[in-house]
């Protein structure tokens, strides 16, 4: 479906706008808790439960699907997700402020679940094939953009804040007021950038669909407990080592770590990874709409894996120049951006069909249990096995995904932009 605004002007904001709420609500409240004093084991218990609305997303992802268009959902929700930052930012200074923050992040939670299923959905309907494989680099290097934002640049502020007052509360309360005020920004320009490009669900359709036939159809695709295997493993390795990525970066070096003052890694992720991770985001989905997601599959599979290998000499070797570091970053968040642009390629090739919102969702709710629970477990691997091993076992880890993608079952020229869209 053409329309009339340049995807150019909506995709990189749009995905923005989907990762900045994830993680300000599943990694920096960490931080944030743990400077207000907050206990781990309340820390552990409580922030990992926000995890869930994104695992369990396909549950109402077909009543989105069915019900009014995408680009009323996104926007509903961001404005939502806008409103319950500002709440936390005017809640930290009282008492109270801890169960109550966790009701707001609770309930932001599932509002940006319902946000990344909008915005799915209205990615596939606003563009072609050909512009989804072309964009699809972009898309994913935004959305990790707004990661390294969260872990970079939000956490920096938070920090300046709590030397400039002395005050953790006032810092924390400050900080979140500016997110909110970064969600309200994110919000305005998506209303106004964003195309229409969809109609409403009409009545007489939601009567031939309901939620039972929209969810049951997905597992009636073909290979589809080879793809459920695939979609749970292939971030096996990736999933437990973002956890314990932080912590190596941070910890002393005689437990094992390299050291580095907090915002030593902010700085690290917020210059040159995100230069790294935007460059690999872009190749990634040019070679994919040039060449189709059969020939680099695998390529971007191994290219996504193989800088783990980094981490492991980093353990083992310890050298003292931070330089060391700096390429190894480099080169995990170029392999990043570059190669997980065939993975969101091929959940949209999974996707196709009618429902197709619904069904990328149920697919990126299964991506988030396999994300979830190795990432749940990482922290006593780590402890067991020590960095050295454990990085080890991570890219040791990532084989399994490997072997089975060469199972899988798809045109070779999925995602390959056509003659005639080139001469467009």
């Amino acid at each position: 479906m053409k329309t009339d605004n340049n995807p150019w002007y909506w995709i990189p904001l749009l995905n923005f706008a989907s990762g900045f709420p994830y993680v300000i609500i599943i990694s920096v409240s960490v931080l944030m808790y743990k400077n207000l004093g907050i206990s781990n084991e309340d820390i552990g218990l409580y922030t990992s439960l926000l995890y869930l609305p994104w695992v369990i997303k396909p549950l109402w992802s077909p009543f989105i699907d069915l019900h009014g268009t995408k680009r009323k959902w996104f926007l509903a929700m961001q404005l939502f997700i806008s409103i319950a930052f500002l709440l936390v930012g005017f809640i930290i200074p009282t008492t109270q402020f801890f169960m109550m923050s966790l009701a707001i992040f609770w309930v932001a939670a599932f509002a940006s679940a319902s946000n990344d299923v909008a915005s799915d959905g209205f990615y596939l309907l606003a563009l072609t094939k050909d512009q989804q494989s072309f964009f699809l680099g972009i898309r994913s290097t935004f959305y990790r953009a707004s990661m390294l934002t969260g872990n970079g640049l939000i956490i920096l502020l938070a920090g300046y804040l709590e030397h400039l007052y002395g005050d953790n509360q006032k810092a924390w309360s400050y900080t979140m007021i500016f997110v909110g005020l970064v969600m309200t920004f994110l919000t305005i320009y998506n209303y106004f950038a964003t195309p229409k490009a969809e109609l409403p669900i009409k009545a007489g359709e939601t009567e031939e669909k309901n939620f039972a036939t929209v969810f049951a159809s997905f597992f009636k695709k073909k290979q589809i407990r080879l793809i459920l295997a695939f979609i749970l493993l292939f971030r096996l390795g990736e999933s437990q080592l973002l956890k314990m990525l932080t912590p190596f970066l941070v910890d002393k070096t005689d437990v094992g770590g390299m050291g580095l003052a907090t915002e030593d890694v902010g700085l690290i992720y917020g210059t040159f990874g995100l230069i790294a991770l935007t460059v690999g985001g872009i190749l990634g989905g040019i070679a994919i709409s040039k060449q189709g997601l059969g020939k680099w599959m695998l390529p971007m599979i191994l290219i996504m894996h193989l800088p783990i290998i980094g981490f492991v000499l980093l353990a083992h070797f310890h050298p003292a120049s931070v330089y060391y570091i700096y390429v190894v970053v480099i080169l995990e968040q170029f392999g990043y951006g570059f190669g997980f642009a065939a993975f969101m390629m091929y959940l949209i090739y999974v996707a196709e069909g009618e429902s197709k919102t619904s069904h990328y969702a149920i697919a990126t709710g299964f991506m988030a249990l396999g994300m979830m629970l190795p990432g749940m477990l990482s922290g006593y691997i780590q402890e067991y096995l020590g960095y050295g091993n454990f990085f080890i076992w991570v890219f040791l880890a990532t084989i399994p995904g490997i072997i089975l993608s060469r199972f899988l079952v798809f045109p070779k020229d999925f995602g390959k932009k056509t003659e005639e869209a080139i001469n467009q």
